[in-house]
């Protein structure tokens, strides 16, 4: 595969993307309602459990490891722009560590699962009750390689919780019976590759790596116990707005999406593989490329009551290149602006969905959630 160079610079002005900008670096109002409602009604979690003993599957417990995409609060208010404002304004209503005005993958999937959305890691000790609902290890900036953040890569969260079982605090047996596992992936250690001088003529043999160094985590926690594993696709890093700013956020660029599809398309075969060899469907992919674009394609979900008129277009974003979404100068004044209604966008930074934008993408994703998952 033979990737021009423009691809070069378009790939390169993006990677930054959940590292660089955000890690430290009003219409349709009578859907809003709705739309609070399906998040915040308690009977939602009593629901979802009941369809899951209908399947048979009683997960009571998320494990997440990964970056920013699913990251709930892991890193440090020193390095990410997650835990500034306007950060969380939609959910929880103040800067939580989410990459979002609120809820991100993580917090849907555990409702999907009708559990509660899992401690954040670095907060488990403050919150030993809620350790029943599972962990979440992701940390914003990070990969299966070292990024240029300074926060642990998916082996080493891996690690924390391989640790975490040693001090008995969850039993092989446990996991074995009631867990999912979700690894997200979203792209951070080709920013993290490109930067440190990697070129584009070896850029098919690094995604290849990336892929053979996914599979390996996977492979791992397998054999922790989990007999169910979740991993994300790559999501079109050519429709995010850091990269559509050049053409006034009106389309995707292709070019950069080629890349992307060799990922998926490598780790498609290697889950193949990996389930053909287990014998069984414990190995599932969650496919974000696919319902990134047709939420973006059809600027919401069809059958929804969410509406994104210019989709490629973030809510929140830096004055000027200089600075990004929740940026201040050295008088404390705000770098950046926001839209008036984070509910009409999909996107919220440059890189990041707004809470709406997950959602959607979420309702995307649901049907194949059961038939993958359930």
């Amino acid at each position: 595969m033979k990737l021009s160079n423009f691809f070069i610079f378009s790939f390169l002005f993006i990677t930054g993307f959940l590292w660089g900008v955000q890690v430290d670096g009003s219409r349709h109002h009578h859907h809003h309602d709705h739309y609070k409602n399906s998040h915040n009604n308690p009977k939602n979690y009593k629901n979802e459990q009941k369809r899951n003993q209908i399947y048979g599957f009683k997960p009571t417990k998320l494990f997440v490891f990964g970056d920013s995409y699913a990251d709930t609060g892991n890193n440090r208010k020193s390095v990410a722009n997650s835990w500034k404002q306007p950060y969380g304004v939609t959910f929880p209503g103040k800067p939580a560590g989410r990459f979002s005005d609120g809820r991100v993958l993580t917090d849907y999937l555990a409702r999907f699962l009708g559990v509660k959305s899992p401690v954040p890691y670095r907060w488990m000790k403050y919150a030993t009750k809620r350790l029943r609902y599972g962990i979440n290890f992701a940390y914003g900036g990070t990969g299966v390689f070292n990024t240029r953040v300074p926060e642990p890569n998916m082996t080493t969260q891996i690690d924390f919780f391989q640790k975490l079982m040693a001090e008995s605090v969850y039993t092989k047996a446990d996991i074995v019976q009631s867990s999912l596992f979700l690894l997200s992936l979203a792209g951070n250690d080709y920013g993290a590759y490109l930067s440190k001088g990697g070129t584009v003529q070896d850029i098919p043999a690094f995604i290849t790596s990336v892929v053979n160094q996914l599979v390996v985590n996977m492979k791992r926690v397998n054999k922790l116990g989990a007999k169910k594993i979740a991993v994300t696709s790559l999501e079109p890093l050519g429709c995010l707005p850091q990269t559509t700013i050049l053409n006034s956020f009106q389309q995707c660029n292709a070019t950069e999406n080629i890349a992307v599809d060799l990922h998926n398309s490598l780790l498609q075969q290697a889950v193949a593989k990996l389930n053909n060899e287990t014998m069984g469907s414990t190995f599932v992919i969650l496919d974000l490329f696919s319902s990134f674009n047709s939420v973006l394609e059809s600027k919401g979900v069809p059958a929804g009551s969410m509406r994104f008129e210019t989709p490629l277009k973030p809510c929140c974003m830096g004055i000027s290149n200089k600075y990004s979404c929740g940026s201040m100068n050295e008088k404390g004044e705000k770098m950046y602006t926001v839209c008036n209604d984070p509910k009409s966008a999909f996107f919220w930074d440059t890189v990041h969905p707004t809470e709406a934008g997950w959602h959607a993408v979420y309702t995307s994703l649901k049907s194949t959630l059961t038939q993958k998952i359930l």
